[in-house]
């Protein structure tokens, strides 16, 4: 088999990792690219050699094609890989390789120019007979006079698009000219691109796409098909394989058309056709992604087939390993797709810093991730941490099973959407597969309304006692609280503590090394502590036995696991200190970025460009949840740049503050 001897990694994140590992079976060695802000990546520990890419916006880092070109040429690496997003789909990216005679690890050119038009592609597919939803193309002042060709409602869609950027419903004639008008600015914007089109709206249909193999000599086959209905803003979020809703005879044909169409394009990779399926069983081409999907795992744990090792050997001119007829699919997988957001929040991105990660663990529990243990979401990227994948013999066993492991997945310091995908996986419609892409937008509201309905209902007396518990063995290791300066000379000590729902008070009434007494809005209990090791506090309170998981981040911020939900709470009886943040990278010096540790708001900086800096000057103060934080320099410097404004709202990961580089004698 010929195979490559080093191959360059075009991306970041959990692709990167992903890419990483299949390359390490096939003793490729690999070079990983990286922007400034990402240097303490899980890709760049793994990689056999790292490159900076420097600093900036995606257009001088991730999305530069001359300097990866540039790096793949001096790391010698004889291929690139894209992985997905950022390049994977650039045709220019693509020239390029070839002309310095580097391979590039996905489709011909001319596959991904004709596929990544959505106008173009239904052009082609529509001539070798391929169902299609009527749609309107042309101008924009062509689209409005033929309008009255299509029923109403329409989606108006950029036709260069992808990941439902742009993307509109139009349910009366007066929202058309307007919403064809703000689609074409953003898909400039985003896209270079300002063609649009509409198409017939199905108002419940579901996506169903079909994962294909090709190779460079001809042989194109399929991997069956995976269920993507639940999404949110058109981005999907659960995924599935195989999909519950055809029936074995509709499932050959979508998967058979899927084929006829990358023959004709003569496929020569890894790639998804994607379809609409409508209530009657009608399905409909949407468009090609000519690149590794997201959700390609469900599809590898169901057919035992590595899609990415496949795809770079078929890179390196070998045929596919294995034929039609030896691909079986076996049991059922379910993705979930974690992000660092903020469900009852509109789902704002929450970056920020980890103070705790712990992953679920078990058979058939696939975790693609970036991240390795508790670390920075940086706000410069996608939002998301990691797609956690099951697998179990049957689609009801798949979903208790990743209910379990949502509930044993436990992120703290962030916001995440971990309990509201297990909210959706609960929802009975998705247990009877009565779902459509619709379904996120109709239940969303619900689901959020009964989340917050069901963490109310927790006896507010459980966390309170777990973070008591918590606090009281922690003291022996703290050496900033009121108790540690005047010690437990008092039979009755008065605990005053933040949390989301206001101040609380706790009056202790007795304690040994096992149990204490409190008093709270005036009931008496009684906790004994049954085990704490490792964030793990087991307790009762009056005989009931609780288990919780806690930690606490740099700021005396602790965080709870209880029930599927997380409480933060903090102490107030920390005396007043400086915050003097761990700026170190990994190679052991010291950063020349400061970066905010929290979101917040900067209410105070203390130095501007050129001052010179001793460490442990203040450089700025960030207010957090009622609370200031000094932020000090880790080391003697010259400040070269301030990157924000007082009362400008950061979050965990922005860049605040450049020192001048250090030039080494």
């Amino acid at each position: 088999m010929k195979i490559f001897s080093k191959i360059l990694i075009a991306n970041r994140g959990e692709i990167a990792v992903r890419i990483i590992k299949s390359a390490q079976k096939l003793n490729i060695k690999t070079a990983a690219v990286y922007a400034e802000d990402d240097f303490d990546s899980l890709h760049v520990s793994m990689a056999d050699e790292t490159y900076c890419l420097g600093n900036g916006n995606l257009s001088e880092t991730y999305l530069n094609i001359n300097k990866i070109v540039g790096i793949a040429l001096k790391s010698k690496s004889e291929a690139v890989h894209p992985g997905y997003g950022f390049l994977s789909e650039n045709h220019n990216f693509i020239d390029a390789c070839q002309k310095k005679g580097i391979v590039f690890i996905g489709p011909h050119s001319e596959a991904i120019r004709l596929m990544g038009n959505k106008i173009e592609s239904r052009e082609f597919v529509e001539k070798i007979g391929v169902p299609l939803i009527k749609a309107i193309t042309g101008d924009i002042e062509n689209i409005i006079w033929n309008s009255d060709e299509i029923t109403l409602p329409v989606l108006v869609k950029a036709a260069a698009g992808g990941g439902g950027k742009g993307m509109r419903i139009i349910r009366t004639l007066e929202e058309l000219k307007p919403a064809l008008e703000a689609t074409s600015r953003e898909a400039k914007a985003y896209f270079g691109d300002e063609t649009v089109y509409i198409e017939q709206y199905a108002e419940n249909p579901r996506h169903i796409e079909v994962q294909i193999l090709g190779d460079k000599l001809g042989n194109i086959l399929h991997l069956f098909e995976r269920e993507c209905s639940i999404q949110r803003r058109y981005q999907k979020i659960i995924e599935e394989a195989p999909s519950p809703t055809l029936s074995n005879e509709l499932r050959e044909k979508i998967c058979d058309t899927a084929v006829k169409i990358a023959k004709e394009i003569k496929y020569d990779s890894a790639g998804t056709i994607e379809f609409l399926l409508d209530s009657n069983q009608n399905f409909y081409f949407l468009e090609m992604n000519t690149r590794i999907q997201v959700e390609h795992p469900v599809t590898e744990m169901t057919t035992g087939i590595d899609i990415v090792t496949e795809q770079i050997s078929i890179a390196a001119g070998n045929p596919i390993s294995f034929s039609q007829k030896d691909i079986k699919q076996s049991g059922h997988a379910i993705e979930c797709r974690i992000y660092a957001e903020d469900a009852e929040n509109e789902f704002l991105p929450s970056p920020g810093t980890m103070c705790f990660y712990q992953e679920p663990q078990g058979p058939e529990i696939r975790i693609d991730t970036g991240v390795a243990s508790k670390t920075a979401i940086k706000s410069s990227y996608d939002p998301m941490i990691s797609k956690l994948i099951v697998g179990a013999q049957s689609r009801e066993k798949a979903i208790e099973k990743m209910i379990s492991a949502l509930e044993n997945y436990l992120i703290h310091g962030i916001k995440t959407n971990v309990s509201y995908l297990s909210a959706l996986i609960k929802h009975q419609h998705f247990r009877n597969n009565q779902i459509s892409v619709k379904f996120c937008e109709r239940e969303t509201p619900n689901i959020i309304q009964k989340l917050q309905s069901d963490k109310t209902d927790i006896d507010k007396i459980v966390p309170l006692t777990a973070f008591l518990l918590f606090s009281i063995l922690k003291n022996h290791e703290e050496k900033d609280t009121v108790w540690k300066e005047i010690g437990y000379w008092r039979n009755y000590i008065k605990f005053d503590f933040e949390c989301e729902t206001g101040t609380k008070t706790v009056e202790i009434t007795d304690q040994n090394t096992k149990e204490i007494c409190f008093l709270f809005e005036d009931k008496n209990y009684s906790a004994r502590i049954e085990r704490f090791e490792n964030h793990l506090i087991q307790f009762t309170i009056d005989q009931t036995y609780y288990s919780t998981v806690v930690s606490q981040d740099k700021f005396g911020f602790v965080w709870l696991s209880l029930d599927g939900f997380i409480f933060k709470m903090k102490r107030k009886d920390f005396l007043p200190q400086d915050t003097q943040f761990d700026f170190t990278e990994t190679d052991g010096q010291i950063s020349d970025n400061i970066f905010s540790p929290m979101p917040g708001k900067v209410i105070k900086i203390h130095v501007k460009s050129g001052d010179e800096v001793k460490k442990g000057d203040i450089l700025l103060i960030v207010e957090s949840m009622k609370t200031e934080n000094r932020i000090l320099s880790p080391k003697i410097g010259k400040i070269a740049e301030i990157r924000i404004k007082e009362n400008e709202n950061v979050d965990a990961s922005k860049i605040l503050i450049r020192f001048e580089k250090q030039i080494l004698p």
